[in-house]
Order: structure tokens, then C-alpha cells, then sequence
């Protein structure tokens, strides 16, 4: 009965885009999930769309349509994440294709949903689906649910890319054959990325960071060089838990090690809870089909209420810039987008919020081979804070970590100084004491 009613609906990817209407928005799965045979050819149809609005979020390919001038007058690239082939586009190109949508990732999807209804466009959702369930009709999400299950239920019209290599998950990542409006089918490679590798201070930042973490605790963990050191030094600790919403490869090697464990959580025992991943084909591997996994919509996931009802809750990300009243900068440089927000505010206020739960920015206190502090006595004209200073719990750089929850305007200034790099103390003490800070 599925097998023919699959037959039923499996059209070309052709076929499909030219079958959309005219003037729409697209919105596709995330990340290393995105929707390859969609975004390959979107471009072939420039005659078709009048006017076309694409939304994705972290791309992990380049593709024609937004990286190429013929293509501004009717294809729009909107994104909640910046990656190197959109920042291409926006700063290097020039091109005005590419925009960026300010968010917060457990709002991400229903925001968007709420803005493109606002405006009458017809939305589609066009998915990315692991090999189709013949025996029970469901499709299977794979390995991103930041927003996709709300896009599914929420969308005008749903088009399955089924992928035979993507991998099953389990978790809030099931969509019924009746729900679909058109399959294609697009055998393209998972995107991988390589395991950053950290760097000394970087080493010396993730040992502060470690030190803060006792036993039992559940954590978030972001990406690049301090997280995976951070996951290096946390072999000898005992019972961690995972809440977060992108697994990383360094809590595989926790838990293959016997640290993590997942049992002295507070929510969802004995589960990884994740919303996406992103990772090596290790990873990819490691969550296939497995029960120990669960990957629930990020509305649920990076829910500040919902993170912080795990105690011993610990949220790591990283930043890019921190004012000397606390205010972190962690999605761009000046005006120039860089990547996005992202759920780092939503763990951040979680894991503040939990039962001896712990907030925790970290940072390399130099950028450009040591010619500028990112401790700075302002932030430039025009950056957006990502965390808010009022909401600012714990700062590391290679230098120290200090504890700003609850301190004066002026004690901050003192303590962030202390971990700002020793060529730029005085400087900044200088600023601080003309800004009456200090």
C-alpha cells in the first residue's frame, strides 16, 4: 500500500521545482541535512520562479543561485546562519541575494513560519528524508530537527528529498507518507567537517573551563577548537549528560570512554537529546538507528524552560568580542555578519537559570595574531550582542575565568581586564577609568 502510494507521488527533482508555483518560499532542511538535489538545480528554473525566496540555515555547499549576478532580480537567499559560502556572497561577491534573519533558535522556525504567512506567500518545505519506511509509510527527518518538524507541520506544501544514505534517528523525526504533496529522490554525500584540532591557548582556556564542570553534570558544547579541548580534558570526570543542540564528535569520545553516560540527568535519563548534528561520517554512523540518541525540534531542545529543569546544567559556547560591561558579541565583526546567533542564548539563559547550572563564554583574548584585545572597552558601532551583559555568568580566555553574575558595572570592568591579554591591561584600565568605569 506505501510502496504504491510512494510510486504515486515520485516525481524528478525537475519535474518537482517546476511543479511550484511562481512566486514562493522554500524552505529547506539545515545544515549538512540541506537539501542538495534541490539547491543544485533551483538555479535551471530562473524563467519559472518570478519571484523565489529560499531559506536555510548554516549552508554547507555554493550554489549557483545565490553566487551569481544573473540570478538578483527573482532569487532571494535567506538564512539564520552565516557559512563561508554566504558570507561569499554578501561581503566578498557583493551580490544582493543573500540576508540574513536575526533569531533565537528555539523561535527560529515558527518566527519564520508567522512572517511569511503575514505576507501571503506560499511556503513550502522541502525536506530531507532517510531511505522511506515501505512497511509503515514514514519518512524519517534525519539528522537535523532545529525546525524541520515545524515546517512540516506548518508549510502549504511538503516535498521529501529521500536520501539513501542519510541516516535514521530516532526521536521527534517521523513525517507520514499522507502529509507529502511530492518524493524526489537525490543520492548526494553527507557533508562532513573536520574535527578542529585546538591550538595552545586554546588548550589552556579548555582546562579553566574543565575545572568548572563536576561530576554529574549535564552539558552543551559547541563547536571549534576550545570545545573539543574542553572534551579532551573531561575524561576523568564521571556521569555527564548530554542536552544540547548539536552533537559533537568529542561527546562520542566521552561516551565511548564510559564519561558520559546519561544517567544522572534530570531530563530524558539515559538519552543523548540533541537537535542536530554535524559532524565526520563517524558521527553520522555512531547515531544511525541509534536508541541512544534522540533528536527533538529545537523549539523543545533550546528552550531556555526546558534547559533549565536539567540541574548542573553547564552551557559552553564561544565568542568573538566581550565589552568591559559584559556585553558578548559572537555572530559578527562591526556590521559583517560572521555566523549567527544560534542557540548560544537560549543554553546560555537555560543553563543560568538551572539548579547549580553555569553560563560559560569562552574566548582567545587576542585576534589577528595578537594585534587587537577582543576584551575591548566598547563594541563597535553597530555590533549585535548576542548575550546581553545582564545575562553574562562566566568568562574564560587563556588567561583566567572570572565570575560576572551579579557584579557591578565597574567590578566586571576589573575582573574581564584581568583575563584580557597582559599587552592590552593598562590600555584597557586607561578606557576603563574614562568611561567611569573604574
Amino acid at each position: 500500500m506505501w510502496k504504491e502510494k510512494y510510486k504515486q507521488k515520485l516525481l524528478s527533482i525537475e519535474e518537482a521545482i517546476s511543479s511550484l508555483p511562481k512566486r514562493c518560499t522554500v524552505v529547506v532542511s539545515m545544515a549538512a541535512a540541506e537539501a542538495q538535489g534541490f539547491l543544485s538545480n533551483v538555479h535551471k528554473f530562473k524563467d519559472h520562479f518570478e519571484k523565489i525566496k529560499i531559506v536555510t540555515c548554516l549552508d554547507t555547499g555554493y550554489y549557483d543561485f545565490f553566487l551569481k549576478k544573473e540570478y538578483e532580480d527573482n532569487y532571494q537567499l535567506h538564512t539564520w546562519f552565516f557559512s563561508g559560502s554566504t558570507r561569499k556572497s554578501k561581503y566578498k561577491d557583493n551580490l544582493k541575494i543573500v540576508d540574513f534573519i536575526p533569531n533565537n533558535l528555539h523561535m527560529a522556525g515558527m518566527d519564520k513560519i508567522m512572517a511569511e504567512k503575514e505576507e501571503g506567500n506560499t511556503v513550502v518545505f522541502w525536506a530531507t528524508s532517510a531511505p522511506f519506511q515501505e512497511n509503515t509509510g514514514y519518512f524519517n527527518l534525519g539528522i537535523s530537527n532545529v525546525y524541520e518538524k515545524d515546517m512540516a507541520e506548518n508549510a502549504d506544501i511538503v516535498v521529501m528529498e529521500v536520501n539513501e544514505k542519510m541516516p535514521f534517528i530516532h526521536g521527534d523525526t517521523e513525517w507520514h507518507i499522507n502529509n507529502v504533496n511530492m518524493i524526489v529522490e537525490s543520492n548526494w554525500e553527507i557533508p562532513e567537517i573536520p574535527i578542529a584540532e585546538p591550538k595552545e591557548e586554546e588548550k589552556r582556556i579548555a582546562q579553566y573551563i574543565a575545572d568548572l564542570i563536576p561530576d554529574g553534570s549535564t552539558l552543551q558544547i559547541g563547536i571549534g577548537g576550545i570545545p573539543n579541548a574542553v572534551g579532551k580534558l573531561l575524561e576523568d570526570k564521571k556521569d555527564l549528560g548530554i542536552h544540547t543542540e548539536m552533537l559533537t564528535e568529542s561527546m562520542i569520545d566521552l561516551f565511548e570512554k564510559g564519561v558520559i553516560t546519561n544517567m544522572k540527568k534530570s531530563l530524558w535519563k539515559g538519552k543523548f537529546i540533541i537537535a542536530f548534528a554535524l559532524g565526520t561520517q563517524r558521527m553520522y554512523d555512531f547515531i544511525n538507528n541509534n536508541q541512544g540518541v534522540f533528536e527533538l525540534r529545537g523549539r523543545y531542545v533550546n528552550d531556555p524552560y526546558v534547559v533549565c529543569q536539567n540541574d548542573n546544567m553547564v552551557s559552553l559556547n564561544t565568542a568573538i568580542s566581550v565589552d568591559l560591561t559584559g556585553q558578548v558579541v559572537s555572530e559578527a565583526i562591526g556590521t559583517q555578519q560572521i555566523s549567527g546567533t544560534g542557540g548560544q542564548l537560549d543554553t546560555h539563559r537555560g543553563a543560568i537559570k538551572s539548579k547549580n547550572g553555569k553560563g560559560i563564554i569562552a574566548l582567545r583574548s587576542t585576534a589577528k595574531n595578537g594585534t587587537i584585545s577582543t576584551i575591548v572597552p566598547m563594541l563597535p558601532q553597530g555590533a549585535p550582542v548576542t548575550v546581553p551583559r545582564q545575562d553574562l555568568d562566566y568568562v574564560a580566555t587563556e588567561w583566567g575565568v572570572v565570575h560576572l553574575r551579579g557584579r557591578s558595572a565597574g567590578e566586571r570592568a576589573k575582573k574581564l581586564i584581568s583575563i584580557a591579554h597582559p599587552d592590552y591591561r593598562k590600555e584597557l584600565e586607561n578606557k576603563a577609568m574614562d568611561l567611569g568605569l573604574i
